[in-house]
Order: C-alpha cells, then sequence, then structure tokens
C-alpha cells in the first residue's frame, strides 16, 4: 500500500506530519512525501522544510492520497499541474484525504462535488464554491473522501483511517503508543468554546482580507 503526502510551498507542516504518525504504521505501507519536483519544500511560516522523495510524475497511481493544507491557499488553487496529479491520483486511489484547507484544495480539482466535507474554520464557507456541502464536524468520511477540520484534527483522521484499514485493535495500539491521549491546557480549540473576542478578531481579520480564495490564516501578529 502506497501512501502519497502532498507537499507544496507554503503547506502547514502539522496538517501533513500529525496524520503520517498515524498512517505510516498501517502494515505494509510505503509512505512517500511528493511534490512537484523532488527536494525540500518549506511551510507557511517559511522556517521549516519537509523534503519530497519524488516528484508527481514518479507517482501515480498511490492507495492513499493525502492533501495537508495552508494558511494562504491562493496559489494552490491555480497551479493547475497539481490539480492535475490529484485528479490522476483520485482516479485509482482507495482513499483520498486532507487536512485543514487541503479540502479546498480537492474541491479545486473537482473531487467534492456534492459531497460532504470539512475545513478549518474560517474557511468552512469556500467549500460551497466547489460544490461541497460544508459541515463543522471533525472528521467527515463520505465514501472513500475523509477530510478533517484544522490543523490538529489531521491526527485524528489518521487515527480514523488506521481503523478502518488494519482494525479497531491495531489502531488502538498505536494511539497507545504514540500516548494519543490530548489534555490541551486550554479550552479554546474550536469557535464554539474560545473566547468570543477572540474569534470575533479572527473572522474580521479573515473577511477583510483581499483575496477571498487566498486568505492567510496563520496566526501572525
Amino acid at each position: 500500500m502506497q501512501i502519497a503526502i502532498l507537499l507544496y510551498d507554503g503547506f502547514t507542516a502539522l496538517d501533513a506530519i500529525g496524520p503520517f504518525e498515524m498512517i505510516s504504521h498501517l502494515p505494509g505501507a510505503e509512505t512517500v512525501l511528493v511534490a512537484k519536483e523532488a527536494g525540500p519544500v518549506r511551510n507557511d511560516q517559511g522556517n521549516l522544510a519537509l523534503v519530497a522523495d519524488r516528484s508527481l510524475a514518479e507517482v501515480t497511481r498511490p492507495d492513499i492520497v493525502l492533501v495537508p493544507g495552508t494558511g494562504d491557499w491562493g496559489p494552490v488553487l491555480r497551479d493547475q499541474e497539481t490539480l492535475d496529479w490529484l485528479r490522476t491520483a483520485d482516479a485509482t486511489s482507495t482513499w483520498t484525504t486532507s487536512v485543514c484547507t487541503g479540502s479546498l484544495i480537492l474541491g479545486a480539482a473537482g473531487l467534492l462535488q456534492g459531497r460532504r466535507a470539512t475545513t478549518h474554520w474560517l474557511a468552512l464557507d469556500e467549500l460551497k464554491a466547489y460544490g461541497a456541502e460544508p459541515t463543522e464536524e471533525r472528521v467527515v468520511p463520505e465514501g472513500k473522501y475523509v477530510t478533517a477540520a484544522g490543523v490538529s484534527a489531521g491526527i485524528d483522521m489518521g487515527l480514523y483511517l488506521l481503523g478502518r484499514i488494519a482494525g479497531d485493535r491495531h489502531a488502538q495500539v498505536v494511539q497507545l503508543i504514540t500516548e494519543y491521549d490530548p489534555r490541551p491546557p486550554y479550552d479554546a480549540g474550536s469557535p464554539a468554546k474560545a473566547p468570543a473576542d477572540i474569534v470575533a478578531f479572527w473572522r474580521d481579520r479573515t473577511a477583510q482580507a483581499p483575496e477571498p480564495r487566498g486568505r492567510r490564516l496563520t496566526p501572525r501578529t
């Protein structure tokens, strides 16, 4: 089983690494990082690079496709080479998945038409432009398509896939060995729980951004 994790300039690191830590434990899995060209690819903060093992042209029939999101999604939504690769890979994939705003990339490739999907809460309405049905659930399975909400939700999605493919017990073993038992010091991880003024600030900041499908979600001041 081949797992292809897509990298592109400006991807969010945890979107890729979180689910990687889970699904790379699938028995017999080969996990490859892919990009337009093999080599280092910088994240959305520019301070971390992951190395793509292979180019898109070298990986055309992965069993699992994973698309991480980005805080500035405009450029990748206009990248026809990447979108074409997604369509090709999806044609034969067993699972096509995304984390955070990675679902907008799937949408731009025409893969979410008429499907329930989720993304980062600040970008949820953007899914409608691609014919998807936005939902606020953390992990949304829709046939072979599985989308996860913002950033950290990719870990949950990876664990979900692990259970679906290798069975509940194997997923529980991986959860235990990785000690995935989150107990955050704050309870502000969703708009329903966070202080209202923080939620309002980020909604206003996103609404005022000049480009409707390339708005930065990275928390910079």
